[in-house]
């Protein structure tokens, strides 16, 4: 079944669907969950207040899918625009992509990820973009079967917080 506002894919148990306010909760839990794969819970900050403020404001900063399994909330997947001035056209970029381990395998991260792709070209994007972590191999394996361009010859640069308060005031 598809159907772009409600059910986006749907099988008998499985099903991806926009994320409603009412996820918010569940994707929390699931965020925790990516950043204790990663070992970066030391750098969460985000609330259920704050995120549900992002995502479903009047104009959202990133938007969010999340897979279930007969009910039960398995994963999760946000996504923003970003652009590609060599393109002349907005992109998607895939900020995370999760699916809780005892559910990976079931198809769920697959799902999750061609229904991002498909937006990103429903809606004429120059370009579907990601980062995996260099030693989380699954990641790697999932996205080069799915035909991902690993992009070597690009390094990834960051200001966080901090940073930002130091540089934004220099003389």
């Amino acid at each position: 079944m598809l159907d772009i506002d409600n059910a986006i894919v749907e099988e008998e148990a499985m099903a991806i669907k926009q994320a409603e306010s009412s996820d918010v909760p569940a994707i929390m839990e699931m965020i925790k969950g990516i950043a204790e794969y990663e070992n970066l819970t030391h750098q969460l900050e985000v609330t259920e207040e704050r995120l549900e403020g992002q995502l479903f404001c009047e104009n959202p900063v990133a938007r969010a899918l999340v897979a279930t399994e007969n009910g039960i909330h398995v994963g999760y997947a946000i996504f923003f625009y970003n652009f590609s001035t060599f393109i002349g056209k907005p992109g998607i970029y895939l900020e995370d992509l999760y699916v809780k381990p005892d559910y990976r395998g079931k198809g769920h991260g697959k799902a999750l990820f061609l229904e991002v792709a498909r937006i990103a070209h429903e809606e004429d994007c120059g370009r579907m973009e990601w980062m995996a972590l260099d030693w989380n191999e699954p990641a790697l394996d999932f996205y080069k079967q799915q035909g991902a361009n690993l992009m070597d010859e690009w390094r990834l640069l960051r200001f966080n917080r901090d940073d930002l308060e130091r540089i934004a005031n220099l003389p």
